[in-house]
Order: structure tokens, then sequence, then C-alpha cells
């Protein structure tokens, strides 16, 4: 295998051909990982043998297939998974010091249906504790770096998968997103990112009252809708499981959006006081400019957003709760940020904590019926500002342990209003700034449901200023 940076539709597919052995694939990918990954830090678990294991399980049935159409549509295709999810036999750090190392009974519903589409299990990759900050910098995991300017954070807290697929270590990667933790990573690494709709991809439980969600990061709005089509499966099982989809995202990406789409627009941050970086609007305009170009419209109206502190206040009570259900065997051991969160989560009642969901729900339903009175998309910056220097959020935190959480705010600020409504959102890596040669993500945004919708625009924007030759230079010291 020559192209390590090959799209995953395409590698499947030239692999249900014979063209390339995934025994190769799998070899190859390991290979620059024992390159680059001493660097950059994608990885925090590998298990060599048991991904050319499965691999050469691959293989075997590529040529025992009685013909291509009967085999899964990514067989031999590798795949890290985010150390978040429980895969059979590999412990899971939650990027942790406090958690277990223990091996994991079984693997999560998600991992699951990546192995029945016949994906090779690459390892798992590195994230913030808990993914509770948009950067993984920590003594546990260590730091991981910007493929693009190995100074830079490449975001988070999908952190290991964006430098994974960017550093063409995988051709598509796992993440999980609960506040702009795919869609971050995406804009710093140059990828597609896409948070689907709350209750869309289903996992072993509804993780921070559907805030977050599993989903994952490629090159390609190909790749993305194909592994939608993957994860989007119906589970009787849990709560919000909505029934499979009658149709393919893969078909409907490659198809043309409807004519005369009301395009909606928003640079300023949605929290007050948060400058936006002249780059991250100059990302946005070129957006607009092409599906204007496309026969789209954009429109005046302005999303209704709340006061910034009625937001944040609904967005913390929740969010304060995300590592509930960890299972720590040393809480001593977290990190300060994660410490203090856990005190707040622990200082609120039942009682108030379920008029915080409440309150939430109502914040959603206002944003939520405005944008869809007032238009079909929404494109704001990914991020207010660009991927920021290693070492630069721990400032103030000998003052105030929550100051990796705020000083990160300007990465999360457009993402997680999207969280709270659950509607659907993806990253494209459609513009890059001259100054420092760094990727800048545009984020469009969706009514629930319309993830349809959300691939074809991101098609069109695809076709008029294609991303697939862009890759960061990457090499080993």
């Amino acid at each position: 295998m020559t192209d390590p940076y090959i799209e995953a539709v395409e590698l499947a597919a030239a692999i249900r051909r014979k063209e390339v052995n995934p025994v190769e694939v799998a070899d190859s990918y390991l290979a620059r990982m024992d390159e680059l990954d001493p660097e950059l830090n994608a990885f925090c678990h590998r298990d060599d043998e048991a991904v050319r294991k499965a691999a050469a399980a691959a293989a075997d049935a590529v040529v025992h297939a009685a013909s291509p159409e009967e085999l899964p549509p990514f067989l031999g295709v590798p795949l890290p998974v985010k150390d978040l999810l429980d895969v059979a036999g590999w412990p899971t750090t939650y990027g942790s010091a406090g958690a277990g190392r223990a091996p994991a009974a079984a693997s999560d519903p998600v991992v699951q249906r990546f192995v029945d589409a016949g994906f090779v299990l690459l390892g798992k990759t590195t994230t913030s504790e808990f993914g509770a900050v948009p950067f993984t910098e920590s003594e546990t995991l260590g730091i991981s770096r910007n493929p693009w300017a190995p100074d830079r954070t490449p975001g988070g807290s999908s952190s290991g998968a964006g430098v994974a697929v960017a550093a063409g270590m995988a051709p598509i990667a796992h993440a999980e997103d609960g506040g702009g933790s795919i869609r971050i990573p995406a804009s710093c690494n140059g990828l597609v990112g896409l948070k689907p709709t709350r209750g869309r991809i289903s996992g072993a439980s509804v993780l921070v009252e559907g805030l977050a969600t599993s989903g994952m990061v490629t090159r390609s709005v190909a790749d993305t809708a194909a592994a939608l089509d993957v994860l989007a499966r119906h589970d009787p099982a849990t709560w919000w499981s909505q029934p499979t989809p009658a149709g393919s995202f893969a078909a409907l990406a490659a198809a043309e959006p409807p004519a005369g789409l009301r395009i909606g627009v928003l640079t300023d941050s949605p929290v007050e006081g948060i400058p936006v970086d002249p780059a991250c609007v100059a990302a946005v305009d070129l957006a607009l400019r092409a599906l204007e170009a496309a026969g789209h419209h954009v429109v005046d109206t302005r999303l209704p957003l709340p006061p910034t502190e009625e937001l944040v206040a609904a967005f913390t009570a929740i969010w304060n709760t995300a590592a509930a259900g960890v299972p720590l065997a040393h809480p001593d051991r977290i990190e300060p940020h994660n410490r203090a969160l856990r005190e707040a989560a622990q200082s609120v009642d039942s009682w108030t904590y379920a008029q915080a969901v409440q309150r939430t729900q109502q914040l959603s339903r206002r944003i939520v019926e405005g944008f869809v009175a007032g238009f079909d998309l929404l494109v704001t910056p990914t991020m207010a500002c660009l991927p920021p220097l290693v070492g630069s959020f721990g400032t103030g935190t000998e003052e105030n342990p929550l100051r990796p959480l705020l000083n990160s705010y300007p990465m999360g600020v457009f993402t997680s209003v999207f969280n709270v409504t659950g509607q659907p959102a993806i990253s494209v890596p459609l513009h890059h700034d001259e100054a420092t040669g760094l990727p800048v993500g545009v984020q469009l945004v969706a009514a629930p449901w319309r993830e349809d919708l959300l691939l074809r625009a991101a098609r069109t924007l695809e076709l008029a200023h294609p991303w697939a030759g862009r890759r960061p230079s990457v090499r080993a010291r």
C-alpha cells in the first residue's frame, strides 16, 4: 500500500477487488505509527498482534467470499477507537490516572458495529481526562500534537483520533463529541467531523443527558456518510434510539441538495466577550460564496440564542456530571479541573439537577424553533480561534483549577450550543490560514434528523474547494 491518505471507502473497495491485502494494509499503518507516533502521540494503547490477527481473518474472508457483495462494507479497513469506549480485552483509561487498567469484558455497542462492518480495530487513541477539555496534555497520556504544527494542539477531546487521521496513521477514526470533541479536532487537523443528531447513534448508555454522541473523523464527506450508515442502527435495548434510516446516507451525500436553501450565518461568539479570529470569519465567507454560487440564499435572520449566563449555567450543570459512571480505582489521582467539576456536581441535589435538565430542554426548544423557522442551514466558524499553542491552557491554574476549561472556551464556543440542542453539525476543512499554514474549519448545522441535508451541503463545499490534496508535512525526528 503506497498512499496512507487513501479514503476509507476507496481502501475498502480495493480490498474487495483483491488489489490490496488487509494484512499489507495493517502492516503499513502500524509501520507509520512506529515512525510518527513517538512525536505526535495519537495512540495510548496498541495491540499489534490482535491487529494482524484481525487483518489475517479479513484477508481469509476475501479469499473465500463467493462475491465481493457479500462482504462487510469496510472489511479490512483499520480504525482506532477513542479511549472512552470499551473494547473487549483492552483497558479503558478514560485518559485518567484514576481509572483502573483491567481489560474490558465486552465491547461497547458502537465498537461492535464497527467490528460487524469489517473494520480492523487499530488501537485506542488519546483523549483528555473524561473528555472534559478540548486538548490532551496530561501526565497520564502525555501531550498530543498537531501534525500541521507540532507546537500546536490538535484539539480534542478526540485528540488522538484527529492526529491519527491527519498524519496518515489511520484512514478513519472513531471519535466522540459532548461539546465539540469531534468538530474541534476536525478543524484543528484539516478533517471532516460530523456530530450526528442526538439519538442517531446509540451506545451502552445515554451520555450526559444526550449532550454527547459517538461519531468519526475522516478525510472526506463520502467516508463520513458511509461510516454513519454503519453506526446509525436501531438498538431496541437503549434509550432514544431511532429506527434505522430507510435510505443510505452514502447515497444521499452524493446527491445534489435541494435548490434555494435558506442559509443563516453566525460569526459573533455565542458567549459574550470572546473575540473571533479573522481567519475563522474568512472561512465562513468562503463557504457562503460557494453556497450562493450553488444557488442558495443567505438570509439575515439571527439565531435566537438565550443570554450567555442562562446557556452556560444550563450546560455546565449537566456537563459537571460527565465523568459519572466512570469506574475509578484511584479517585484521588484525577486531574484538578475534573476534581472541581466532580465536587460541583456532587454538591447539587437531584431536585436541582432535574430542574437544570428541564431548563436546558426549554432553552433548546427556543433555539431549535427559531432555527427551523428562519433557515435550513446555519454556517459558523467551527472555532473562534486557530489551534492554540501546546501548554497555553494552564495559565491561572494555581488560582482556579477550572482555568484549563475556561481558557479553552474559544475552541468550543460555536460547537457546544448544538450539543445542547442536539442538532447535527459538521466541520469541514474549507480554509487555511495564510500566515500560519494551519487548517481552519467551517461548521454547518441543520435541523434535527437532517444529516442528509448537512452531508449534501458539505459535499457541495468539498467540490467547490477540494481539500483532499492538503496534507501536513509530517516526518519522524
